[in-house]
Order: structure tokens, then sequence, then C-alpha cells
């Protein structure tokens, strides 16, 4: 009996030092490393092959230029890449809308990092209105207009004194007077920081070669789209459809000019970017990111119509089978992304606190 109590009175002695010395031993688990704060987070959409050293994709030459050498695992289509001294993080987000809402709200959302201060550049290649700009030339948007929300009817049912097929979301007709307030068919950029970009790059020397001369010399009558690559300002239209075509390039552009009270001009033809700045929004109020320091630069890789003389659909096939812009436009994108990537990290002592262009 009395063995039996001691047993009991000495348990508790035990235990704690049993405690002790797995307070001592055991890595303090609460003790997590401290988020890494980025200073620039470069979206991009797809990669042709590997990260480096073969055909670059949108990626590639930020991964090898920018020395985006550090490895985080991602649960998404592809991991992150981030230079611990310049604080650039690059992500490649996959194409379309669903793939870029959702890996943006993935990064957007990840204790890895803290993006609170943090510029997005998106950098990705795009089609080009003839009307507005070359192949290999670089557009900064200030207007992201959605062009898969909408009702259709198929063209051989359209009514007569219908233009088009397409008509917004919760309206009567196409373009109609009454326009329905946007819920994602349209988004504003902050003006000055994407004007302040602008005159940033806009002196940027562009690569030319002799096969964007050739192509760009089909389109007589276009005198944008026969000038060497060029840097401009210039809206851009997302869609999930590869759309192309003379007919299809008139409503793009009454659609974004509808869509933005006739403020924006439709440049650039892409899919992700609406997606991209939809989650961003959703973002915002957490204080995670600040959507007022998005830029977008789309970069022409192809006309979004053939040149006079071709069929729409004889352009579409033979684009398919390779851009003729598309290894300049990845260039471009690089060239004049970098310039503002690296201005900002060169001075983010100023830009971290106040966003430039205000």
């Amino acid at each position: 009996m009395l063995e039996s109590l001691s047993s009991k009175t000495r348990m508790p002695a035990a235990l704690l030092a049993i405690a002790l010395l797995a307070c001592r031993f055991t890595p303090a688990l609460a003790a997590a490393p401290a988020p890494l704060e980025v200073k620039v987070v470069v979206v991009t959409m797809f990669e042709i092959g590997k990260d480096a050293g073969d055909q670059a994709g949108e990626f590639q030459l930020w991964h090898e230029r920018q020395k985006l050498d550090t490895r985080f695992p991602f649960a998404h289509q592809h991991d992150l890449y981030f230079n611990r001294t310049t604080g650039v993080l690059g992500m490649v987000t996959g194409i379309g809308t669903a793939n870029s809402a959702t890996a943006v709200m993935a990064l957007g959302l990840d204790p890895r990092f803290n993006l609170s201060k943090a510029y997005w550049l998106v950098a990705g290649i795009a089609g080009v209105d003839p009307a507005d700009a070359s192949i290999g030339s670089a557009a900064w948007a200030e207007y992201l207009v959605d062009g898969d929300l909408a009702h259709e009817i198929d063209a051989r049912e359209i009514p007569a004194d219908w233009p088009t097929g397409y008509l917004p979301l919760f309206s009567k007709k196409p373009y109609d007077p009454k326009r329905p307030e946007p819920t994602g068919e349209r988004f504003r950029l902050n003006p000055g920081l994407v004007d302040w970009a602008y005159q940033l790059t806009r002196g940027v020397k562009l690569e030319d070669s002799d096969n964007l001369q050739k192509t760009r010399a089909q389109f007589t009558g276009f005198p944008n789209a026969q000038k060497p690559p060029f840097v401009l300002k210039g809206d851009t239209l997302s869609g999930m459809t590869f759309w192309h075509g003379k007919i299809l390039n008139e409503w793009a552009d009454r659609w974004v000019s509808y869509w933005s009270e006739g403020k924006a001009n439709f440049v650039t033809s892409a899919m992700e970017d609406t997606g991209t700045y939809q989650a961003l929004t959703y973002l915002h109020p957490t204080g995670k990111i600040n959507k007022d320091r998005v830029l977008v630069l789309r970069t022409a890789s192809n006309y979004t119509m053939p040149p006079p003389g071709m069929g729409a659909a004889e352009h579409l096939v033979k684009e398919s089978e390779g851009y003729a812009g598309l290894n300049a436009s990845v260039e471009a994108a690089y060239q004049v992304g970098s310039t503002v990537v690296n201005e900002i990290v060169k001075n983010w002592a100023k830009y971290r606190e106040a966003a430039p262009g205000k």
C-alpha cells in the first residue's frame, strides 16, 4: 500500500520532467518563419516547354534573366519561383480565366508570402487590332473588358435588325442603351500607375525582324499595323474563345467601347486578365494585396483579323501553325515589363509606401 502511494506521488514529477525535456529539444512549431516580402509579382500565363533552355514562352525569360531561382511548390499547374535578393516572384497561371483566377487567388492566400505592398505585373502575349498597332508591339491596358459574360444567339437565328447575336446579360438587345451595371464585364486599373508605366517605357526600342516586316507589309490600309513595333496605351478584351476575323474584330471594338462608356479603346485580345483582376478585387478588402498596384502589359503576337485579300478561316489556320510575332512579343513583354520591375526594385524604399503616378 505504501509502495502504491509512493508511485502515485512520484508520477506528476516524472511527467513534468518529460514535458520540460520535450520543450527543450522539440523545435518550436509555433515559431513559423516570417512571410517573405514580395515587391513584384510577375504573372505569366503559359510556358511552351521547360522553364529554361528551349523555346521561350511567357515565363522563361523572366525565370532566366531575373534569376528566379528559389522554387516554391504550388498547388496549381506550375510552381512559383522567387528571387530572395530582389523580391521578385514569378508565376504561371495556366491559360484561360478559370486558371488565372484560381492561381492568383491561391497565391493571394498563401501564408508563405507577404503581398500587402506588392505590385502585380501581368505580362503576356495577345492578338492585336491592326487599326491600332503592329505585331511585336506592347500595350499597357487601363481597362479590362470581359467578352464571356453575355447572352448569345446563333448567327443563323439573329433578328434582322440586330447587328450581332451577342448581347449583355440582363439586357433586351445588343448594345442596349439601358446598360446594366457591370458584374465582372469591366474593370479599370489605377490610371495614374498605368500612365506612369507607359511614360517610363514608351521609348523602349523593341525587336524588329525581316519576318515581322514581311508580315505587317500585308496590312495595306492599316498604317499602325505597318509600323515597327512600339509601346502604346491600349485596352484589352478577355475571352475564353479564340476568335478571329474582321466581323468579330468590329464586335470587339464596339463591345469594349460599350462597357467602358466610350472611354476605352480595344487594342489587344487575350484570355485571362479579367479572371486575374477579379480574384485580386476579392482579395483587396482583406489587406493581403492592393489592387491599385496592378499593371497589365499585353504584347502582340498576331493580328486579330486577316490582311486585305485573305479570308478569316484561311488566316486563322495559318496563324494556328505559329504566330508570326510570337518570339518578338515574348521578348517585348520582358523588355518593357522588366523596365518597370527593375525601377520598382531599385527604388523600393520609395515605392513600397506610395505607388507612383498619383
